[in-house]
């Protein structure tokens, strides 16, 4: 555990199954979870998939502050994609396959992290409207370490396709 609270943004996404279910299921347990404290959760988007097949996506953002360390919340994340059904054994090694749910760490406080299992910010999450416009609407002050306040990036995905739902 770290020592005071770090804020942190979570990418909650999910394309098969009942999407919007799992997105509510997925933020209910993290909301509860003890060493978590949620701050904000965004509205639902869907987009089209980017670089991957059908069908389209919904999408959110939720915001939390924790003591965890970055792994430690990685852990939880996972805990919580096995716990709704996630088999990560059965996309094939697939990337961008089509998935019961998706949790993505994108932010924790203005860190770099980059490991074997672990990068934040989360990769091309700047280039992603799925991501950007609901991480702006619940955190529009984020900074991307690297790449600027995420409300000076939306111009750039201004062209994908993303709905409110």
């Amino acid at each position: 555990m770290t020592e005071q609270p770090v804020r942190i943004a979570i990418g909650l996404g999910a394309n098969i199954g009942d999407p919007e279910a799992q997105l509510r299921q997925a933020r209910g347990l993290l909301a509860r979870h003890p060493d978590l404290c949620e701050v904000a959760f965004s509205a639902i988007y869907a987009s089209a998939p980017v670089d991957a097949p059908p069908p389209w996506y919904v999408n959110a953002v939720q915001v939390l502050d924790t003591a965890l360390a970055p792994h430690a919340v990685l852990a939880v994340l996972n805990e919580v994609e096995q716990g709704l059904g996630r088999d990560r054994s059965t996309t094939g090694g697939v990337r961008n396959a089509p998935r019961l749910i998706d949790l993505d760490l994108l932010l924790y406080g203005s860190q770099r992290i980059d490991t074997a299992h672990l990068t934040v910010p989360h990769p091309r999450m700047h280039e992603r409207a799925f991501v950007l416009r609901p991480l702006a609407e619940v955190w529009p002050d984020a900074v991307i370490p690297g790449r600027g306040p995420v409300r000076d990036l939306l111009a750039g995905v201004s062209t994908q396709e993303v709905h409110r739902r």
